[in-house]
């Protein structure tokens, strides 16, 4: 039995204090097992490893905040663990590695690298004024801004305004051109790191598309998923293909007032109202390069690899070296909610003790997406991984998605 789709602020006859989407009976060892699908899997180094990977996934699962969890890990060019646990856009339907989901703000990673990309093609630079790329962007205090302030969270504008939270007018280039310009830069660009959730997406395509002469959706599958092989990896999908992506639900505690006061200032909207507006047809068949990445584990995996193995023709080995190198030290984060973070240039990094992507991987390089999204690539561990869950909650599950993450890391010796 489930609760489906419970927002944890209604009351309703389902509803638990934590907002739980499953109930106790459905959590034996063969309620799990029955849940379970699994992929094509090469025998690992570690024998257990898988075993010990997917027993923290299924404690995190049992946690009862998480409708679907997908997992791929690569180890050395071998995929050594592909399960999935769960349900998707209904609790009829059996969560699949092939099962897309949106993947929030890991969806940055893709537009980071099409950013990259370009500069390869030398149609782009770092030190590019994005006011010479969108035309009239130039404005309150915002003349200075380049792609590299964009690209570092640095360009000033955090703060989701004049109306670029519409879904509903994301697409129309005119009107999102209008409301970038509008906005006012709240300190100089270049002078502070402010992570920009919601507005880098709309700059970056803008960008993108500015510097590509094509929409970044298709440069995108041109130019970086498309030869990797890649079925979803991009930004939204098309109308027909909206009934196959898997909605994301909000679980649970309630959030707290400044908690959510943060999110209106970022991204225009409550976090249940967020979560509302990703699962609706508009958000998910328009390109926001910052939260409408549709992705598999599977695939998101395969493109951290690619990253693992030195661009791997999409991105010159030069240019990942420079993508990943550290531009901001360790320090607390709003994107991870306030634990230290490191960054590179359109990369979140990994760090011994407080990084994203496990203990002891200084060298691990990629992104996080709300809430338990991750996808990173560890070149110590010849890793790559992705993470994706459905149940969006702000509380840490008990620890158990951060033990999972931990568990991962801990499985692959560093080298």
């Amino acid at each position: 039995m489930f609760y489906f789709d419970h927002d944890p602020s209604a009351p309703t006859v389902d509803a638990t204090p934590y907002g739980r989407i499953h109930r106790p009976d459905s959590l034996t060892p063969d309620a799990l097992d029955a849940r379970t699908w699994m992929g094509d899997e090469s025998p690992s180094d570690d024998p257990d490893g898988a075993t010990r990977i997917w027993d923290a996934a299924r404690h995190w699962y049992a946690v009862g905040t998480q409708p679907a969890v997908q997992i791929c890990v690569r180890h050395r060019g071998r995929i050594v663990l592909d399960r999935a646990i769960g349900h998707g856009r209904t609790p009829l339907e059996q969560v699949t590695g092939s099962t897309p989901f949106c993947l929030y703000s890991a969806s940055k990673v893709i537009a980071a690298v099409a950013v990259w990309r370009l500069i390869d093609q030398g149609l782009l630079r770092l030190d590019d004024r994005v006011a010479d790329l969108i035309p009239g962007y130039g404005t309150r205090g915002k003349s200075s801004t380049t792609v590299d302030h964009v690209l570092t969270h640095r360009a000033g504008v955090p703060f989701a305004f004049a109306g670029l939270d519409d879904p509903l007018r994301a697409d129309d280039r005119d009107y999102v051109r209008r409301s970038l310009n509008r906005l006012w830069a709240v300190h100089p660009p270049g002078m502070l790191h402010i992570y920009h959730a919601l507005t880098w997406g709309p700059l970056v395509r803008e960008i993108v598309e500015a510097a590509a002469g094509r929409g970044i959706r298709d440069y995108v599958a041109d130019e970086v998923t498309g030869p990797l092989g890649l079925r979803w990896t991009n930004f939204g999908v098309h109308a027909d293909e909206l009934v196959e992506v898997a909605h994301s639900h909000v679980t649970g505690p309630r959030v707290r007032v400044p908690i959510d006061t943060a999110f209106v200032l970022s991204t225009g909207h409550t976090l249940a109202a967020t979560i509302t507006a990703s699962n609706s047809p508009d958000f998910l068949t328009s390109a926001v390069p910052s939260s409408n990445g549709v992705s598999t584990a599977r695939e998101l995996s395969r493109f951290a690899e690619m990253l693992l193995r030195g661009g791997e023709g999409v991105l010159r080995p030069e240019t990942v070296a420079r993508a990943r190198r550290q531009r901001r030290v360790l320090r607390p984060d709003v994107a991870t909610s306030g634990s230290p973070l490191r960054w590179g240039t359109g990369f979140m990094l990994g760090s011994h003790y407080f990084g994203p992507f496990g203990r002891r991987a200084p060298e691990a390089f990629g992104h996080t997406g709300l809430t338990h999204v991750a996808m990173w690539a560890d070149p110590q561990r010849e890793l790559a991984v992705a993470v994706i869950s459905s149940g969006k909650t702000l509380s840490d599950d008990g620890g158990h998605y951060r033990a999972l993450i931990n568990t991962i890391a801990a499985s692959f010796p560093a080298g």
